[in-house]
């Protein structure tokens, strides 16, 4: 031993690991520890997330199915028909989305644990999408066809079929957006 602490021979293999690595023989990583707290978080964030994008999703739904639509038709089917079409494309990449990353996170919530309760309304939500896709998505295309006479009766049928089947979107992602808050609560 030298007069300032053991010779570099001396230093045990364990006091090299913790000056290069910063732990001790057996214990992981700091970086890994790092990553494994975050990843007792996940449930917590994943229930934050599924309740608040159901939150946004069916805000928007709700807002479209009440005001937006309603006032939409009050304006006749030729001005209602040409405003669907600008106001479908913007709404669609922000509701699909929403959708897809609040059902996501009921899903992962539930496989974290959290219950088969987050696995349903998670599955409710993200019902949106191939509900859009296979009922109310031939419709949209009928409403956006350029050949579409938009003062046309058709154009008007259309437009309050489109309304009607919008209705059942807001209806499905109210239904997850309160159970997931009363699922947090729950714990």
């Amino acid at each position: 031993m030298g007069p300032h602490g053991p010779e570099p021979a001396e230093v045990s293999e364990g006091a090299r690991r913790l000056a290069r690595t910063g732990t001790r023989a057996g214990e992981a990583p700091a970086r890994t520890r790092e990553i494994l707290e975050g990843l007792t978080q996940l449930p917590i964030i994943a229930a934050l997330v599924a309740a608040f994008a159901s939150g946004l999703f069916t805000g928007a739904a709700i807002y479209i199915t009440f005001v937006e639509h309603p006032a939409r038709m009050s304006c006749g089917s030729a001005l209602a028909a040409t405003e669907f079409g600008p106001s479908y494309k913007r709404a669609t990449v922000m509701q699909a989305s929403l959708a897809i990353i609040g059902a996501g996170a009921g899903i992962i919530q539930w496989a974290t644990g959290g219950g088969i309760a987050w696995l349903v309304s998670g599955l409710i939500l993200g019902a949106v999408v191939p509900f859009t896709l296979v009922v109310i998505l031939p419709t949209n295309h009928r409403l956006l066809d350029p050949w579409l006479d938009k003062a046309s009766p058709e154009a008007g049928a259309l437009l309050a079929r489109w309304g009607r089947l919008h209705a059942v979107r807001s209806v499905l992602s109210l239904v997850a957006f309160v159970s997931f808050p009363i699922l947090l609560t729950k714990g």
